[in-house]
């Protein structure tokens, strides 16, 4: 202990092979949070593993590969009761008397339920389809389907569709907001999302003026701060979202930290260069779903009834009641946000420990809905934790009408998962404000990647489907007998509304 503080061995070790290393210094111009230096006496590079996030650009730059990054050896005494990383916590927070934060999802060991749902597959009497040479519709439309059918006098059908949102792929972008990732990141994104035929979410922080151009392709988001929010903001998209809860923390608002907050974030969220952006806990006009009713009608107004109205909620013990209450207050469609969701930052002890997973609060949701006769009233979009295309195919069989993903996004951007977003120090140009750094992602390369992504998806959702036996996204939706559950409890499978592998009909 030195002036009171404890000191933590690093996490990490920068191993360094110095029969291969040139000392090019490749990895001290770098790394942001400045891990290597070069020593002039010894005449060699450095590292000081204690500043290291395990972000991998040093790794992924050096010219002959002579790095690598472990976790540390070093062990604190073996004890089931309190392990390595809790005794850590508590040092830290007892060295600084501060909340601990974290990026990304939980890293905590929770069971993946869409790993424990398997998928059925057609055999003789329902033959597959072949999705190369046999048509297969992958197109999906967000929002209410109960259009009555409206005849004029003339006899002749009167056009009653309701705004909805059209998607080549069941697949959109989560909320990642201006300040949060880089302005380079969202041109990434905006410029994928254009080339596929889907939506990105802009998130809490305004839509940046460059990026109008691509409101047909854009969701905006209006979260208890309004940040950003103006008549023109949200005329700008194809829907209008209201954040109610965001899966990684349920329950509380956002925070952008002011280090983030320069010149072009500040412009576009409305607030001064510098200042932490804290959006309250609540909406400070809503305390029920009456409350909920009238800022749902408000943007309606405000849109001249063209754009779908979401509303986004956290995954909670009640999302199914609540989602019952927001189908009824007029919204389009209900976002549900798993506690496995990615943030830019939350305090780690509510990102580990609040909320439920996205699939079963999707099974309650859906069963809810259809009991009620209201599922048609709305659409429902999760996210938190979509890992690959068979998890789209199983969260629509689930009830889903869409996904959202976001970490998945990020990693195609080049994201290394370091957890350290809200440090303004992504090395990887994404979670970053600092000009050297944003330059590093390179918006044209980005949106390739996000495009390849999604077009390998989408083959594989269509491949997936043909082997059910399926030929369009509207079949699949809710179709639970093309699910089965292995390792679940009965509780489980109840509450995802699925029959156990080897269960006949």
């Amino acid at each position: 202990m030195e002036n009171g503080q404890i000191y933590l061995h690093p996490e990490y070790e920068v191993i360094r092979d110095y029969d291969k290393c040139i000392s090019c210094k490749v990895c001290v111009r770098q790394c942001a949070n400045e891990t290597h230096y070069y020593d002039e006496e010894l005449g060699k590079v450095c590292a000081d593993d204690a500043s290291c996030v395990n972000c991998h650009r040093c790794v992924s730059l050096c010219p002959v590969r002579a790095l690598k990054i472990r976790e540390s050896e070093h062990q604190f005494r073996e004890n089931s009761n309190w392990p390595g990383r809790k005794i850590r916590e508590v040092y830290l927070q007892a060295n600084t008397g501060g909340v601990m934060l974290g990026s990304m999802g939980t890293p905590n060991d929770y069971p993946t339920y869409w790993d424990k749902i398997l998928l059925n597959a057609s055999q003789v009497t329902n033959p597959s389809i072949d999705p190369l040479r046999e048509p297969m519709e992958t197109k999906t439309f967000l929002g209410k389907k109960n259009m009555p059918l409206v005849r004029g006098a003339n006899g002749k059908l009167v056009p009653s569709k309701t705004p909805q949102i059209e998607l080549d792929v069941p697949i959109m972008f989560s909320a990642l907001s201006y300040g949060s990732i880089s302005y380079n990141a969202h041109a990434s994104l905006a410029r994928a999302d254009a080339e596929l035929g889907i939506c990105y979410n802009t998130g809490e922080g305004g839509l940046h003026e460059d990026f109008y151009k691509y409101g047909p392709n854009t969701i905006v988001q209006v979260a208890s701060g309004r940040f950003g929010v103006s008549p023109g903001y949200l005329s700008a998209g194809a829907a209008v979202e209201i954040k109610m809860g965001q899966g990684a923390k349920p329950g509380i608002g956002g925070h952008l930290p002011g280090i983030k907050v320069g010149e072009d974030v500040a412009r576009t969220r409305m607030i001064p260069v510098g200042s932490d952006a804290i959006s309250p806990a609540p909406h400070h006009d809503i305390y029920s779903i009456e409350d909920l009713r009238q800022l749902v009608y408000s943007l309606k107004e405000a849109t001249a009834y063209t754009k779908p109205i979401i509303v986004k909620i956290s995954a909670v013990h009640n999302v199914a009641a609540i989602a019952s209450g927001i189908a009824r207050s007029g919204a389009d469609i209900i976002a549900i946000d798993g506690f496995k969701g990615g943030t830019g930052a939350a305090p780690s002890r509510i990102r580990d420990n609040v909320g439920i997973p996205i699939e079963v609060a999707l099974g309650a949701v859906d069963q809810r809905l259809r009991e009620e006769g209201i599922r048609d009233e709305v659409s429902v979009v999760i996210g938190g934790s979509i890992h690959s295309s068979t998890d789209v195919v199983k969260a629509i069989a689930l009830g889903a009408d869409a996904v959202y993903i976001g970490t998945a996004a990020l990693l195609s951007l080049g994201c290394h998962l370091c957890r350290s977003c809200h440090k303004n120090l992504c090395n990887w140009g994404i979670a970053t404000q600092k000009p050297e750094l944003v330059k590093r992602l390179n918006p044209d390369y980005g949106a390739q990647r996000l495009t390849n992504l999604v077009h390998a998806w989408k083959h594989e959702i269509m491949e997936v489907m043909g082997g059910m036996g399926i030929n369009s996204i509207e079949a699949l939706r809710g179709n639970r007998l093309m699910l089965r559950g292995v390792g679940l409890s009965e509780k489980e499978l109840e509450i995802l509304g699925i029959k156990y592998a080897g269960e006949s009909l």
